[in-house]
């Protein structure tokens, strides 16, 4: 099979035309990372074309659902960045543990993994009882899954590394059992969490969190979306709340007026207290 190049063009009008029959927006996802994952799409259902694609997704809702999963942001695993989850217990928790009631947000949930990370390292450090955690992603599908807990045991060795390196304090088999040859999260780790399907791209900020958490998901998008997400989480969090970024994702030199680092390694920041947007 020729190799398929789409233009620039192409890819905008397949974008604008997504939004408008479907509402999903794209169309501020970075260029290079939407190309890699039509192409792919084409190639795996042997199109040819821009227009064959174009055809397709406007016709089959079936196939169209199945591109909105490939453009969607799914890579994640439990203690992503070990190093992070070791921060937080270090330098985060201090802070939460000065409210009596903790709100958090994760953003781009994906399938839950880093969400349930967040939820053993709450509990191990006695502040879930008094935690609720939003996560949410605009991928239903992933949603689904992430809410189910239900997770491979072939990638538990990694995941235990991870959480050994994060600081567990426990044995990672402590929260989950497994059956039937799969992993399934220990219900005591849902009771605090709200799934929600929301959009970073369109919809509007959260109630007043005291921490966000939105790892390795900004970098998918363009500075002007990157620019608008940021003025959402700022609009979300409470003077003084904490924003956690992902390892290849940092604040731009503007943001200083509103934040100050916690950990720049780690990218863990603080909004300023009297800061304006």
């Amino acid at each position: 099979m020729p190799s398929i190049h789409l233009t620039e063009a192409e890819i905008r009008t397949l974008l604008e035309a997504i939004f408008q029959k479907y509402g999903y927006d794209f169309r501020q996802y970075a260029k290079a990372h939407i190309g890699r994952r039509l192409t792919n799409r084409m190639i795996l259902s042997n199109l040819k074309s821009s227009e064959e694609l174009h055809s397709k997704v406007m016709k089959e809702p079936a196939f169209a659902s199945q591109l909105f999963q490939d453009l969607s942001i799914t890579v994640t695993e439990m203690f992503r960045d070990p190093q992070f989850y070791l921060a937080v217990r270090e330098l985060v928790v201090p802070i939460l543990k000065t409210y009596s009631f903790i709100k958090v947000w994760h953003a781009g949930c994906s399938t839950g993994e880093e969400v349930y990370s967040m939820a053993i390292l709450l509990k191990e450090e006695g502040l879930y009882d008094r935690t609720t955690i939003y996560a949410t992603d605009f991928n239903q599908h992933a949603l689904d899954q992430a809410r189910e807990g239900i997770f491979q045991p072939d990638a538990m060795k990694e995941y235990t590394l991870n959480y050994q390196r994060s600081g567990g304090k426990e044995s990672l088999g402590e929260y989950y059992t497994s059956q039937y040859n799969r992993v399934i999260i220990d219900r005591s780790l849902k009771r605090n969490i709200v799934w929600a399907n929301h959009n970073l791209v369109t919809d509007s900020a959260f109630a007043e969190v005291h921490l966000i958490l939105c790892r390795n998901v900004l970098i998918y998008f363009d500075k002007d979306l990157q620019d608008r997400v940021q003025r959402l989480f700022y609009e979300s969090l409470i003077k003084g709340g904490l924003l956690c970024l992902g390892s290849k994702e940092s604040l731009r030199f503007t943001d200083a007026d509103h934040y100050e680092p916690i950990d720049k390694k780690n990218k863990i920041f603080k909004k300023k207290y009297g800061s304006k947007w």
